[in-house]
């Protein structure tokens, strides 16, 4: 990659990821870990072994900025799912962050996405300083005519509330039941069912195919990311006489005592009887009860009646960021 000069005082060069050893990305990854603490309580630190990891065997794609003196005060890494890429994380240390420098970087790995057979790139940049204006600024980096922005809010409720929540009644005909894996493809069949034509298919589509969900869920359960799969904290709501899946509410643990509900659906029939508080109390009770303090999740903000259920419970929204697509128009042209 070429170098590029940056409008701030000092001129930064853009470094390929798999020029880099670990040891170089060692100072940022460990003010990027102490950053996800204090902004979100959660632990990063799962995650930047992970990119340690792959940036030791030389396999993480993306870019970094590097200053004069040599070190590496941003970067930005991608996944390649063709025909999907996948921008993973971006983040700039505190003394460099800026919109321009998130834009380098962006535009940067961008450009390698662009480069491969691609029809669709999503990212959602928890980190992200999106500042006004956001649109135009994404608009200006290649693949802008293709772009959609949502704004997604991340949210914490205070888990010594838990017990002062009211139940919501949703009659006997449904009973609650831990969570176990022979529930992941009916699952995985609901949430394509739910998201079919909702807003959070168009940031994540994953949601429009039982495939897609499967990997969903694969990804939650199992990828260290996501945080560690919070079994107990995790249910289903099931039809008392048929054994019909009517909701599930899934759960990790994020950080030290804190948890993320990670997701929470209900089936269509079952829609409007409060099902949804129903099941998110539950888990919020029983986060609590293995350690918790706190809890989170994150919403589309343009989802009112999910922010809505959320405000009412006592969740707070603590930062809005950028869930971004860069989408091919219909037909068998890729996206440039």
């Amino acid at each position: 990659m070429a170098a590029h000069a940056s409008p701030g005082p000092e001129l930064l060069e853009l470094r390929d990821l798999r020029d880099l050893r670990p040891l170089d990305l060692a100072p940022l990854l460990a003010e990027e870990t102490l950053a996800w603490r204090e902004a979100l309580h959660w632990d990063f630190g799962r995650s930047a072994d992970l990119v340690r990891r792959f940036t030791e065997l030389r396999v993480l794609n993306g870019a970094a900025l590097v200053s004069r003196r040599g070190a590496v005060v941003g970067y930005c890494y991608y996944l390649l799912e063709a025909p999907k890429g996948l921008i993973g994380n971006l983040f700039v240390s505190e003394d460099f962050r800026s919109p321009e420098n998130e834009d380098m970087l962006l535009r940067a790995t961008l450009k390698c996405l662009l480069a491969a057979p691609v029809e669709r790139i999503e990212s959602q940049l928890m980190l992200f300083e999106a500042g006004p204006p956001l649109v135009r600024r994404l608009r200006a980096l290649p693949g802008g005519r293709q772009l959609q922005v949502f704004e997604r809010d991340f949210m914490m409720f205070d888990l010594a509330r838990a017990d002062a929540l009211e139940d919501a009644r949703v009659g006997r005909d449904v009973v609650f039941e831990p969570w176990s894996s022979t529930w992941q493809e009916a699952t995985a069949a609901m949430i394509s069912e739910v998201y079919a034509g909702h807003i959070d298919a168009r940031i994540n589509d994953q949601y429009r195919s039982v495939a897609g969900a499967r990997k969903f869920l694969y990804n939650i359960v199992q990828y260290p990311g996501c945080g560690t799969f919070q079994i107990g904290a995790s249910l289903v709501a099931l039809d008392r006489q048929t054994r019909a899946l009517c909701g599930v509410c899934l759960a990790s643990l994020v950080g030290e005592r804190a948890g993320h509900i990670t997701q929470l659906c209900v089936a269509p029939r079952m829609q409007g009887r409060g099902l949804g508080r129903a099941l998110m109390v539950r888990c919020l009770r029983a986060m609590r009860e293995q350690g918790c303090r706190g809890a989170s999740l994150t919403v589309t903000s343009s989802n009112g009646e999910a922010l809505r259920l959320y405000l009412r419970a006592g969740f707070v929204s603590v930062r809005r960021f950028p869930a971004c697509v860069w989408e091919a128009a219909p037909g068998p042209s890729r996206l440039a």
